[in-house]
């Protein structure tokens, strides 16, 4: 005895399963590993009232401020040519263009190809608002006859980040000195060209003679 079975029982279609499926928004989190912040976050952002060029701030503080390497951070400008311990004309500081917490520590060396790290004195300074000073920043160490030191600026960031500043300063011994006028050198005469001679013959005495008792007188007198 057989027992009918039905056709359309034995051909029904079973959906797929829906976790196979992919879930929107899953490929993005594939994509980007966990773990690994964002680039953009990285980098420094300037704040609202600072988002000016490096242009227009120098423009804003004419002969104060210098560009260094780095498009970061600017510096004073310093004297082409300085005496060995001496006070600069003007505090030194560096401007930070980012986003610098307060508190960091900003350091300065100089160095050339002869002296490679010259000596310093008040050689680091503190951010306070974008701006660290350096209090009475003085250049010990002599650059050598005829060349310049070049500054580099540590910004103990993390990480730390450095600016360069090239043929900042040219520090002697004497300084720099004023130029030697030739004529000055050669001594003036005590007396005047447009001055006449009898002048200086007058206080020499001439001599005078006795004609009545000279000594032709003497000898006729006994011929």
């Amino acid at each position: 005895m057989r027992i009918p079975v039905d056709p359309s029982a034995s051909r029904r279609f079973s959906p797929p399963s829906s976790s196979l499926q992919p879930v929107p928004g899953k490929m993005n989190d594939v994509s980007s590993p966990a773990g690994q912040p964002d680039a953009a976050a990285a980098v420094p952002r300037l704040r609202p009232h600072e988002n000016r060029s490096m242009a227009e701030i120098i423009a804003d503080h004419p002969a104060e401020l210098v560009r260094t390497d780095s498009p970061n951070f600017l510096c004073s400008v310093l004297p082409s040519h300085w005496r060995c311990n001496k006070t600069l004309p003007v505090a030194f500081k560096v401007v930070a263009l980012g986003d610098i917490p307060d508190g960091t520590v900003v350091t300065v060396m100089a160095g050339n190809d002869e002296n490679y790290s010259a000596e310093l004195r008040n050689a680091s300074g503190v951010m306070k608002n974008q701006v660290a000073r350096f209090n009475d920043l003085r250049f010990v160490g002599r650059s050598g006859r005829g060349k310049s030191f070049t500054l580099t600026i540590t910004v103990f960031t993390n990480p730390p980040q450095v600016a360069t500043y090239h043929r900042a300063i040219k520090v002697t011994v004497d300084g720099p000195r004023e130029p030697r006028n030739p004529r000055q050198s050669q001594s003036s005469p005590p007396w005047s060209y447009e001055q006449t001679y009898p002048s200086y013959l007058s206080p020499m005495a001439s001599p005078s003679v006795d004609y009545a008792t000279g000594p032709c007188d003497s000898a006729l007198e006994r011929v």
